[in-house]
């Protein structure tokens, strides 16, 4: 994926003109990890908390492996399908559209389609920009 420049003062990211990022087989899963973004960690400013925000999708039976976030958050919001989310202790809870997930700093999960439609999902990760400083 080219990394394109993020215009500092852009607040509106039209669906048309968001980047594509797939990833294959992330963190031990299965399948593709397919997300279109407004930006990504790879080319957020270094003063933004919000280091990342797409839209996810997961075919059914596809999943992200359970990986830790060291020094950032990330959160999940079920627009439609049916997941099962694995959170930090290792337990699984059913998803749905409604639903919110969040891993915290020094957190690990895994997300899951269980179901037989694509699981999609807004995922946002953030990350204090003083934290490390």
């Amino acid at each position: 994926m080219a990394a394109k420049a993020v215009n500092k003062n852009e607040q509106v990211f039209k669906k048309n003109e968001l980047e594509t990022w797939d990833r294959e087989n992330v963190a031990g899963g299965k399948g593709m990890f397919s997300g279109k973004f407004s930006f990504t960690r790879n080319n957020a400013k270094p003063e933004y908390t919000i280091k990342e925000i797409g839209w996810m999708t997961l075919l059914p039976g596809d999943f992200l492996g359970v990986h830790a976030h060291t020094d950032n958050e990330d959160s999940y919001i079920v627009i439609s399908g049916v997941g099962e989310f694995t959170d930090n202790d290792g337990v699984v809870t059913k998803i749905e559209a409604g639903d919110i997930t969040i891993t915290r700093a020094g957190q690990s999960h895994a997300i899951k389609n269980i179901g037989e439609e694509p699981l999609i999902f807004l995922d946002i990760v953030a990350k204090d920009s003083e934290a490390k400083k």
